[in-house]
């Protein structure tokens, strides 16, 4: 889709592909012939992604930008002349299933990963690509556990925790909630969160009236529905995912707990707005990155994506096409598919334009910025809050 880079400026990543055809599949689930420095065949690109289990929609939504954007770049003439091609593991958000994902993809000896939704199954993940070298571009999770890891094969092209938590508590003070109870599932990424945003309400001068954890299995949330009803809160932070954020909003309505409820980017999927019932997730909030259709000069974009896979992207579809064309653009600096010199490439990135964002890595290779906001339900959609 070359109007989309003309739109945002890096018309030279398609023009700089050497053109050898076009067309074929951008996705396989054999195994792939790129290997480490291999000069002939396709380029095989891992995706880890939750392809089953609870978060399996924005999996696929992620993955379904990664498609796009491979078969855009293989139209252009694919990259040194090659052509891409996607290998899927499904981490399942699961730690184990993450790991067993993960050395599938060192088995194919795939040229980078992109991808990595929840920070539970990234970690154990990362760790299995550091080992092996290959270099991973983390598209979604965002728990600042993952650069404290330090491997310089990771790169993280969505905002970190801190500056989600910041941007939450920011809003909650601008409209007079001081008194907040955080709910999280114990995920890695929620406990993170929570813990952050902890940080955060209180330095700017609120107070954290509860701290809850929930099994993300659970399906009735009755209970504390009644004790936070009793706290009487200025908000609920729930910095779980959807399938139990969906649930606790209708719940907490039906229960009459007080105040406004936001939840973190892991519940940022119009699932949560259908497990909830729209009347039920009137007004409920959420930290997130927007999403393509809230970016300047991403209108192609949601066009085309609707138009191939009949919906519309999903909360962390632009940050995976993003993902995706960084690793190409890199893939050209380094004038190779070696490992070393792919992850040296993407450490040098420099302001590259990209839909919504500017990349350009830090020491810890996170942006140097972020960009989260506030969004809100509004007849049944979500809407940039005020």
């Amino acid at each position: 889709m070359k109007r989309i880079w003309q739109n945002i400026g890096v018309l030279s990543l398609l023009l700089a592909c050497v053109v050898s055809g076009c067309g074929g599949g951008s996705s396989g689930f054999g195994a792939g012939g790129s290997g480490q420095g291999a000069d002939s065949g396709e380029i095989v690109v891992g995706a880890i992604l939750p392809m089953t289990g609870n978060n399996a929609t924005d999996g696929k939504d992620m993955y379904n930008a990664l498609d796009m954007a491979v078969k855009e770049l293989n139209e252009a003439g694919g990259v040194l002349g090659r052509k891409l091609k996607i290998e899927v593991a499904d981490d399942g958000c699961d730690p184990q299933m993450a790991t067993s994902a993960a050395n599938k993809l060192v088995s194919l000896n795939v040229t980078a990963v992109v991808g990595g939704y929840c920070s539970g199954a990234t970690l154990p993940a990362s760790g299995v690509f550091k080992n092996a070298n290959i270099p991973m571009i983390v598209t979604a999770a965002n728990s600042s556990k993952l650069p404290a890891q330090g491997y310089d094969t990771l790169f993280l092209i969505n905002g970190l925790v801190p500056d989600q938590t910041q941007k939450a508590t920011e809003y909650f003070m601008a409209h007079n909630a001081k008194r907040i109870a955080l709910v999280h599932d114990n995920s890695a990424y929620a406990k993170d969160m929570a813990d952050s945003a902890k940080a955060q309400i209180e330095k700017a001068g609120g107070s954290v009236i509860a701290y809850e954890a929930i099994n993300p299995e659970e399906k009735d949330f009755s209970a504390l529905a009644t004790k936070l009803k009793g706290l009487s809160p200025d908000a609920t932070y729930f910095t779980g995912y959807y399938a139990a954020g969906g649930l606790m909003i209708k719940q907490f309505k039906q229960k009459g707990v007080p105040g406004l409820f936001m939840a973190g980017d892991g519940s940022f999927s119009e699932d949560l707005i259908k497990i909830a019932g729209p009347e039920n997730a009137e007004g409920a909030l959420i930290s997130a990155t927007p999403t393509a259709e809230f970016i300047e000069g991403a209108e192609e974009f949601v066009k085309e994506y609707k138009q191939a896979y009949n919906l519309a992207p999903g909360p962390f579809s632009a940050l995976t096409y993003n993902g995706m064309n960084l690793l190409a653009d890199a893939l050209k600096r380094a004038n190779s598919t070696d490992h070393e010199a792919v992850k040296k490439a993407l450490k040098e990135t420099k302001d590259f334009k990209a839909l919504g964002e500017t990349i350009t890595f830090n020491d810890q290779n996170t942006l140097n910025e972020s960009n989260f906001a506030i969004l809100k339900v509004e007849n049944g959609k979500f809407t940039l809050a005020k």
